[in-house]
């Protein structure tokens, strides 16, 4: 696991960072694993150009034959498009917003493991793997319309797909939170419709034991005290078309491309 990132660990359940494997001109994305008595599921796991890099290290952590799900936040490139290679080359099955199911064949899943991409209601629900269950949780409208986050309840851990996303930083884990604000502001007050979305997130997920939220770009937020501002802050967050408005006219400048 030289590769990896340990976020939890007490023997028979893990929670792992893989490495980050895109550069250039990609947009920096976590690549996140939970195995449980030698399960696994891998969360989000991104493009071509990674795809063999993190099917490598699945090999080397649990075997490919014991990845039981990949779980697709949303229907983003930065997330599906290399998922054929994912089915093709393992026995998962990748879970998904119903929503997307007409939308991710595009690209490129076989017909031979189209079956084993799995539509999920909008209300979510529980999954079991290895000895523990995990909970797939609405994440709608953040950004996605379709959108679905995992809570997992031995490391109380929340992976929010976008939400949370910073970018820029040079830290894994975020240590002060007011001067990280700077790395998420702009993402989150232009990707998120509104406001009444995050108020009905953050209300869902204070019923939650959280330990760490884990977003699918940038860093980590590690101990209750950050998870804690994380929310306020959201909870206050004005974006969208809370603070977008005068932007709905006709334009009038040319533009030379």
């Amino acid at each position: 696991m030289e590769n990896s990132v340990v976020i939890f660990d007490d023997g028979n359940h893990k929670n792992l960072l893989l490495e980050d494997f895109g550069h250039g001109e990609m947009v920096q994305a976590n690549v996140h694993m939970i195995v449980d008595n030698g399960r696994g599921i891998i969360l989000d796991p991104g493009g071509h150009k990674v795809f063999k890099h993190l099917i490598s290290e699945v090999g080397k952590i649990i075997g490919v034959n014991n990845l039981d799900y990949i779980f697709l936040s949303h229907q983003d490139p930065d997330i599906v498009a290399a998922i054929n290679g994912w089915l093709m080359t393992t026995k998962a099955k990748a879970l998904s917003s119903k929503l997307w199911l007409r939308f991710i064949p595009h690209f490129g899943v076989d017909k031979f493991v189209i079956d084993r991409l799995i539509g999920l209601d909008d209300e979510g629900g529980i999954i079991k793997l290895g000895e523990t269950e995990l909970y797939i949780l609405p994440g709608h409208f953040m950004h996605s319309p379709g959108n679905l986050h995992v809570y997992d309840p031995v490391s109380k851990t929340l992976y929010s797909g976008d939400l949370g996303a910073s970018l820029g930083q040079d830290y894994i884990f975020v240590e002060d939170f007011d001067a990280h604000i700077q790395y998420m502001e702009g993402f989150h007050r232009r990707y998120i419709p509104t406001n009444k979305v995050l108020k009905a997130w953050v209300k869902m997920v204070r019923d939650l034991d959280i330990e760490t939220i884990a977003p699918q770009h940038g860093a980590i937020f590690k101990g209750k005290d950050i998870v804690n501002k994380f929310l306020d802050w959201l909870d206050d967050l004005q974006c969208g078309i809370d603070i977008m408005e005068d932007k709905f006219k006709i334009p009038n400048n040319k533009l030379e491309v």
